[in-house]
């Protein structure tokens, strides 16, 4: 009795590319590989693609709308709110990531340094990272130069936090965290103050 033969959308294709970016870096991303991984022929592939380069590119589109959509979400903030939305975004972004999150970012980013294409859709992310967060810094009264650099600095701890091993440099991580916020959020939070 012959097995039904998988059926497999655009999406489906565009998740196990995602996985094996995460897995072996973009030079690992072969359709042979992909339809190997998803036990179907590689003329399944062709009905849903171009060629590779289009698979690649809804990669890359799928991450950066992601992206977008998570940023948008996570710096929104209600009128009054901003400083707690601003310790909410350093909170949630410096808390353990989910490995295939942070691989994946990994892989993109490592992408972006030999691609053209790549680096100009992760500078457009960032972009839009750094302008979110700088606006909940403004709605806090802190001024514009300020909240860049606070802005900055927010993304290069949570960044730079996410590809550390720092368990054994303090036992009290949560305080460190803790400590780190407060001083990135520290002047808005003291103008927050002086406008109430």
């Amino acid at each position: 009795m012959n097995k039904p033969r998988v059926q497999l959308d655009r999406d489906a294709w565009i998740v196990a590319a995602t996985d094996v970016l995460a897995e072996e870096g973009v030079a690992g991303l072969r359709v042979e590989v992909l339809a190997k991984r998803l036990k179907v022929t590689k003329g399944s592939f062709y009905w849903h693609f171009q060629d590779r380069h289009d698979l690649l590119m809804a990669v890359l589109q799928t991450w950066r709308d992601g992206r977008i959509r998570d940023i948008v979400k996570q710096t929104r903030a209600d009128p009054g709110r901003e400083l707690e939305q601003i310790y909410h975004v350093i909170d949630i972004y410096s808390t353990s990531r989910s490995r295939r999150g942070a691989m994946i970012e990994l892989a993109v980013r490592d992408w972006a340094r030999r691609d053209p294409e790549t680096a100009a859709i992760v500078a457009e992310v960032d972009d839009i990272r750094l302008r979110c967060a700088r606006d909940l810094f403004l709605a806090c009264a802190v001024p514009m130069e300020e909240a860049s650099s606070r802005c900055m600095l927010l993304y290069a701890y949570v960044f730079g936090i996410s590809l550390m091993i720092y368990d054994k440099f303090d036992s009290d991580v949560a305080r460190v965290k803790r400590d780190i916020a407060d001083l990135i959020a520290q002047s808005a939070n003291m103008k927050k103050r002086q406008s109430a």
